[in-house]
């Protein structure tokens, strides 16, 4: 018989805040994807698309880990943003934000696993952690002028 972890309701709810905002992020992702002109438009909306497809994928991910606590998956959504600016930089400077506060969620969710010694919870928010922080470089450059090397934004290293 499996015994509840010692922070399980608390988990539970990072993991539904964590759902709410990947949902979100699909929203977001698909909706920029349409709002991308110019010369470089098919590589970018095709990066947004991928993103869109990725993040649901963490949305479900951490709807099966809600219910193999035993909890129950929110049907709520994240903050969406809509800025009206659909400047190719300031989306990707929305898409770092977006990225930044997914990190900082996960780390939230990797020090409660760490509390409650759950080495599954652990590593899902360290991979989870991992895979944000090759979003946030990949945005990064994106920002950067051809031929720059040193970071557009300073982001604490994830």
């Amino acid at each position: 018989m499996r015994t509840e972890l010692p922070n399980q309701k608390q988990i539970i709810e990072k993991l539904n805040q964590i759902l709410e905002h990947e949902l979100a992020g699909v929203v977001r992702y698909t909706h920029y994807s349409f709002m991308i002109f110019g010369f470089s438009r098919i590589p970018v909306v095709s990066w947004f698309r991928d993103a869109a497809n990725e993040t649901l994928l963490h949305a479900t991910e951490a709807g099966e880990m809600i219910t193999l606590l035993g909890g129950h998956p929110s049907l709520a959504i994240g903050n969406l943003l809509e800025t009206h600016q659909h400047d190719m930089a300031e989306i990707l400077k929305e898409s770092m934000d977006f990225e930044i506060k997914g990190v900082e969620y996960y780390r939230q969710l990797l020090t409660l696993a760490e509390t409650a010694e759950s080495i599954t919870l652990e590593e899902y928010a360290r991979q989870k952690i991992a895979e944000e922080a090759v979003h946030i470089g990949d945005i990064d450059k994106m920002l950067r002028r051809p031929g720059d090397i040193k970071q557009a934004i300073k982001a604490e290293a994830p």
